[in-house]
Formats: structure tokens, sequence, C-alpha cells
């Protein structure tokens, strides 16, 4: 298996820089120990073998990975039926095919932001102008909340995802305000029939298909996993466009490549490194080591995706000819359902960069790049152009 490049990947934890073993137990960033499994086929099992529970990641004596895991009533901690129950809900909304008959949607938002980056002029910055700001409208549109409040829910949101900067207290400030935002809003959208996600899932809950703390935790799962997560891929994907002329050029010349850059872009530098956790319930050996019953195992979705075995020469950038799926929206029945919309946006904006500016080239000098420290998720907290 090839060793990640940090310098292509920016910052990453000692053990994931360090990690050299297919199975490998490591200490987590709350001090537990856990076993980090780093190739791509063992990383499919662990993410679909039934042993390895996801509930049972969630219970209060269960090894903690670090302090940005879901709550147990949340679909992604959920397993089997239960887990089954909730996703059906939300499953058709992010079809290829409804996610597709989003696009010119998107696209105008993209481009709304555009029109900002160019009135800004050389020196923007497309993290604070673009990738966060188009992560977060998308989600308030496809769930029905105002735009207005966008700014409120994104610094929400990026301080319940830090995992190093922001303390405990203010972690349970900000996840209180955001419960009681989303409490008021569905209690808004009750009296109302308006067309969109939340409706739809509260009109699941007046049918008895989610409990309403259910109802609750979907909404903010939804758009707190799709916010963080997006918003990084969109910075990291531009970030590695603009790193890379060769490839630059090409899109450049055979725009209809870029479904396949996005693929590519997302497997060499995916936003989310690592699998939430999952214990196992029973003795499970991988790759010659037991695992014991209670232990935690955490899946390298960033190794996985550069796994020798399944990707040839996998650390270079291949338009046409891989053919392998990567992980960096995981496997199994607890894959990304947001995975349509996410790369809708990354492709969308690569599309109209390329188009609208040809010449778009990250600004001189060491600040124009800056990464994000102590997140849950990768990505850039700056990334300045000029064009």
């Amino acid at each position: 298996m090839e060793q990640a490049s940090t310098g292509q990947l920016g910052p990453l934890p000692e053990f994931l820089r360090q990690a050299t073993d297919e199975v490998e137990r490591i200490v987590a960033p709350s001090g537990d120990k856990v076993l980090l499994v780093r190739g791509y086929a063992l990383g499919r099992q662990v993410l679909t073998d039934k042993r390895f529970s996801r509930a049972a990641a969630v219970q209060p004596d269960a090894p903690r990975f670090n302090d940005a895991q879901p709550v147990p009533d949340s679909m992604m901690s959920m397993d089997g039926a239960k887990h089954a129950r909730l996703r059906r809900v939300v499953a058709g909304t992010f079809t290829t095919g409804r996610v597709s008959a989003m696009a010119p949607a998107v696209e105008r938002l993209v481009d709304e932001h555009l029109n900002r980056v160019a009135d800004i002029g050389p020196g923007a910055d497309l993290v604070e102008e673009l990738a966060a700001p188009l992560s977060l409208s998308v989600l308030c549109s496809l769930l029905g909340i105002p735009l207005d409040d966008s700014a409120r829910f994104r610094e929400w949101v990026e301080v319940l995802f830090d995992i190093t900067a922001s303390t405990p207290r203010e972690k349970a400030r900000h996840r209180l305000e955001l419960i009681g935002y989303m409490t008021d809003t569905i209690e808004q959208k009750l009296q109302r029939q308006d067309d969109d996600l939340l409706t739809t899932l509260i009109r699941a809950h007046t049918q008895g298909k989610m409990s309403r703390p259910e109802l609750l935790t979907l909404g903010l799962t939804l758009l707190m996993a799709g916010y963080e997560t997006t918003a990084g891929q969109i910075g990291l994907s531009v970030l590695s466009l603009l790193s890379d002329r060769e490839t630059h050029d090409e899109l450049r010349a055979h725009p209809e490549l870029l479904p396949d850059a996005v693929e590519e872009f997302l497997r060499l530098t995916p936003a989310t490194p690592l699998s939430f956790p999952r214990v196992a319930v029973e003795p499970v050996e991988l790759n010659g080591v037991t695992i014991q019953a209670g232990e935690a195992v955490v899946v390298s979705l960033l190794h996985g995706n550069r796994d020798t075995e399944v990707f040839a020469e996998p650390g270079q950038l291949m338009l046409r000819s891989r053919d392998a799926v990567h992980l960096t929206f995981g496997h199994g029945v607890h894959r990304c359902l947001g995975a349509p919309l996410a790369k809708l946006q990354v492709q969308l904006v690569l599309g109209r960069l390329l188009e609208r500016f040809p010449a778009l080239r990250l600004t001189p000098g060491p600040d124009s790049v800056v990464w994000k420290d102590g997140l849950a998720t990768r990505g850039l907290s700056r990334l300045r152009v000029e064009w």
C-alpha cells in the first residue's frame, strides 16, 4: 500500500502518517485504544460486516475516537432495521435522477457565488466566498431553511465539528442553540405545506414512521453532515485542480472528462479520511489480528483509496482508466446518502471555474492556502486565488 504524501494531503494526525500495518492498534485522539484498518478490501469488509456495530460504538462505555461523533438516535448510529427505516424516509431525495433534476438550481447558486468572487477580484478567498456558503445554501434550499439564517448555522456547525479548538462548554451551548432553532423551524412547518425535504420528514413523523426526537436529529444530521464535508471537498478539489496544470488544461479542452476528474479528486484528497468507529460484538479476525468483542475499529478511507492492490499508480490522478470505486463516501448500508449531491456540487464548481476563470491560479505566497486544524473532517480555511 502506498504511503499517503502529506504534501498532497496537508496536515495529517500522527496515527495516519505513521501507520504501516493493514490492521494496527492505535491511540485515538480521545486517548482510547482503537484498531485502524488501512487496506481497501479489509475496509470494505469492516463497513459491511454485521459483527461490527455502529450502535454499539455510541454506547456510554464504548471506546471513543473523538468528540465529533453522532448521537445514539442519529441514523448514522443505528444498525439493521432501525437504520433501514429512517434511511428509507430520505433515500428518494438523493437518487441520481432526483439530484440531476436539481442541477440547474445548484448551478444558479454556483454562479451567484462566482459573481461575488468576480466582484471581489484577484485575491478572493474561494473557501469564504464559494465552498462554504455554496454548500450551506444548497442544504438550506433542500431542507427549506431560510438562507438568511445560514450564517448562524455555519457558526454552530463548525464549532460542533471542531475537535480541539473549542471547549466542551462552547460545543454544548452551540448544540443547544442549533437544536432550539431546528425545533422552532419544525413547529412552524407543521402549520404549513412547504415543498422541501424537512416537510417530507415532518410528514413521515406525522404518519408514524419516526419519533419526534428522530425527526429532530435527522434534520440536524442532514444539515451538519452535508455542510462540513461538502464544503471541505469543494475546497480540496479546487486546490487539487489548481495544483495540477496538466489536468487543468486537459479538462478545459475536454470538459466531458470532469466526472472522471471529480472521482479522482475525491479518491486522492477525501474530506472524510476515516469512517465512524464500529465496535465488534463478537471476536473477529482481520488479517491475522483478533479483534475482541467490545473493541472499536475505524477504517482509513484515505489509505484504502490508495491501495496498490486496487488502484494502479494510486498517487497519480488518472482520467478514463479507473474502474474500482473509492471509499470516500463509505461502503455498504451506511454509504453516504448525499454522495450524488456532493459530487454534483464539486463538478459544477470545477466546470464553471474552468469556463469563467480560465487563468485561475493560487495567489503567490505562503498564506494563500491555509488548512483547517482540529476538525473531524479535512479541509481548508483559506484558498486565495487570482486570475
